[in-house]
Order: structure tokens, then C-alpha cells, then sequence
């Protein structure tokens, strides 16, 4: 892992594949190559692309590597992609749609499907982040699934959250229900070029009234047509802002804290609700050999005091 850990920090990419490969396949010494490279993140800008499927993500982020490029920064891209409840497998159609940068040294691009992950994102997504950050790219974008109330994840582990909308109807209704207008720090009206996109604004305009007021980044709106380049440099613009909004206003430590302390909670949930299962289950199998029907409420108060008793006794 030592070795793997350095060839990822001297910024080969196919050291970065194959420890993205270890973490979702849970390699029993991932965690080792985590410990190692965690002192060296937190500099790479995390951005996060979200909204619903059929706006115009992936051609987006496309149009945003270009210009990246052009300024010399290098950027990776984790692409998450759902994942078939019924074959286990993930159509990872990112890679066919970024195909203008496979030559590109400059630009790594990793698809990972959700393997049964609700929010939108693998869980696998935070450590890949980690690993690309680690590896010394500039810019790391992470595009989701696009699967509508579930999209809140992204602001668990982004800096900068961009939302895409395009003119369909509906979309920023939805969004305004699920809480994502609360959390985009730009709105980016995707599919510029068809009809409905002054009434789209109008009603993106409306809604920040209601969401933004406390912010002291008032997130802008931006028009584009991804797939012919327009209002690329713009987005592009407004993203590299937001990142020095947040240094010079001291808010990137603020997320960064409240980011590490889900993210430990989180972990910590995970080996917890094992622990339970495994009372849960001891309590509900003696009750049924007694002949009784256990009480939800009741049990559920007995396994939590037998737990707590446990970890006093540790």
C-alpha cells in the first residue's frame, strides 16, 4: 500500500485506477492506503454537478473540462452512474460521452456506479475524491445519478454545487421540494437554445428569493448550450469565484469540519448497525421461542440498553 500510495501522490493514473478499484472492492488494506494519503488532500476544488437525468450533465462537464484545460488545471472526474437492482450492473455511459479527453494526460475520468446507494452517489465516491485529490489533480468534479430528492449527498462531500436545469417544466419545482435550490451555489439552464428558458429563469429568480437571502454568496444563474460550447467560460468563471469566495470568507474550513463530521458519523453508523442487527436478532429469535410476538417499541428499547451496556463495559 506504501509503495501504491506513493505512485499516486507522484500523480500516476494508473496507480489512482487501481486504488480506486481496491476501495470499491473493498480491499482488506484500503484503509491503510486511505490513512496514508488523507495528510495530502484538502486541495483539490471538489465540485459537484447535479440535477435531473436528461439535463445535459456529462455534456457539460465535458464543456467544463475544456476550459479547465485551457488554463492549464488539470481534472478528474467521478461519474456515478446507477447501478441495475436486477443485474448488479451500471451502464457507465460518462466514459462514452467524454471521449474528447482519453488521450488527455491531464484528465482522469473514473465511472463507479451507486451499487444500491440512495443519495446519489457511491459510497465508494468520498474516498475516490480522496485519492484523486491526493494524486494532485486540480479540480475534481463529481457528476450523480441525477435521482431527484436523494441528490442532497453532493454537499457532503463537494465545495461548490453546481445544479442543472433545463427547460422541461417541472424541474425547479422539484428541486425547490427536495431542498437542492437550498444547496446550489449556481444554477446553470442548461439547453439554452429551446424554447421556455426566459420563463425557467424567471422562475429560478423567484425561488432564490425564498433560499438565498441568509447566503452571503448570492448563487448566480447561468445560461448555456453545452453541446455547442456557449456560456462555457461563463460556468467555468463562476465555479473558480465560488472557490475564492470560499477561502477569502473562511467558509471552505466551515464545510470542510461539517463535511468530516458527517462523514465520521456516518462511518461510525455503519459499524454500529451491525452490532444492533445482531441483538435485534438475538431478541426477536427469543421471543419467538417463547411463543411471544415481540413488541417494536419495547424491543427496540431493550436492544438499545443491552448496547449501551456494552460499550460501557469496553
Amino acid at each position: 500500500m506504501e509503495d501504491m500510495a506513493n505512485r499516486i501522490i507522484n500523480g500516476e493514473m494508473r496507480a489512482l485506477a487501481r486504488g480506486i478499484s481496491y476501495i470499491e472492492d473493498q480491499h482488506p488494506d484500503k484503509q491503510a492506503l486511505l490513512t496514508t494519503l488523507f495528510p495530502r488532500t484538502g486541495r483539490a476544488h471538489v465540485i459537484g454537478i447535479t440535477g435531473s437525468p436528461g439535463a445535459g450533465k456529462s455534456s457539460l462537464v465535458n464543456g467544463l473540462i475544456k476550459e479547465w484545460r485551457k488554463e492549464g488545471k488539470t481534472v478528474g472526474v467521478a461519474a456515478v452512474d446507477p447501478t441495475s437492482p436486477f443485474s448488479g450492473g451500471a451502464l457507465l455511459g460518462d466514459r462514452v460521452r467524454m471521449r474528447d479527453h482519453e488521450e488527455d494526460d491531464g484528465v482522469f475520468i473514473r465511472s463507479m456506479g451507486t451499487r444500491g446507494s440512495l443519495g446519489g452517489l457511491s459510497e465508494a465516491c468520498k474516498d475516490a475524491i480522496r485519492l484523486m485529490d491526493a494524486s494532485g489533480l486540480d479540480i475534481v468534479i463529481v457528476e450523480t445519478v441525477g435521482v431527484g430528492q436523494s441528490e442532497l449527498d453532493i454537499m457532503k462531500v463537494a465545495d461548490t454545487v453546481a445544479l442543472v436545469l433545463h427547460p422541461s417544466g417541472g424541474d425547479v419545482i422539484q428541486a425547490f421540494k427536495a431542498g437542492i435550490m437550498e444547496i446550489a451555489d449556481l444554477f446553470v439552464i442548461n439547453k439554452a437554445d429551446l424554447p421556455g428558458v426566459g420563463q425557467l429563469k424567471g422562475e429560478v429568480e423567484d425561488l432564490l428569493h425564498l433560499t438565498a437571502e441568509q447566503k452571503r454568496w448570492k448563487p448566480p444563474i447561468v445560461q448555456t448550450v453545452s453541446t455547442a460550447g456557449k456560456g462555457m467560460s461563463e460556468t467555468a468563471g463562476y465555479l473558480n469565484a465560488h472557490k475564492k469566495h470560499l477561502l477569502e470568507s473562511g467558509e471552505n474550513r466551515e464545510k470542510q469540519l461539517n463535511q468530516l463530521e458527517n462523514e465520521i458519523a456516518r462511518r461510525l453508523q455503519e459499524r454500529f448497525s451491525d452490532e444492533i442487527a445482531a441483538l435485534v436478532s438475538e431478541e426477536v429469535a427469543r421471543s419467538a421461542e417463547a411463543g411471544e410476538t415481540p413488541d417494536p417499541y419495547d424491543t427496540a428499547a431493550s436492544v438499545y440498553e443491552k448496547w449501551k451496556q456494552g460499550l460501557q463495559k469496553v
